[in-house]
């Protein structure tokens, strides 16, 4: 196999990674909102827990762009 091929496909692979996090998050935010049109009272107060949610699952998408980045420019 051609290596430039292989890095082509490493990183392709490295990125399917973000299709996930893109339903995380979708899944983050749909439950808040849920959960917020069941109990406004507590929507306050769990809006920090999905800002946490949020980064930590951003942090996952940021990952994979970096690895993807290294395979295709450092390997």
């Amino acid at each position: 196999m051609n290596p430039e091929a292989a890095k082509l496909i490493g990183a392709g692979l490295a990125t399917i990674a973000l299709s996930g996090v893109g339903i995380g998050i979708g899944n983050i935010f749909g439950s808040y909102v849920s959960a917020g049109i069941r109990n406004p009272a507590a929507a306050p107060k769990m809006f920090a827990n999905v800002l946490l949610g949020f980064a930590l699952t951003e942090a996952v998408a940021l990952y994979a762009l970096v690895v993807a980045l290294l395979i295709l420019f450092v390997f």
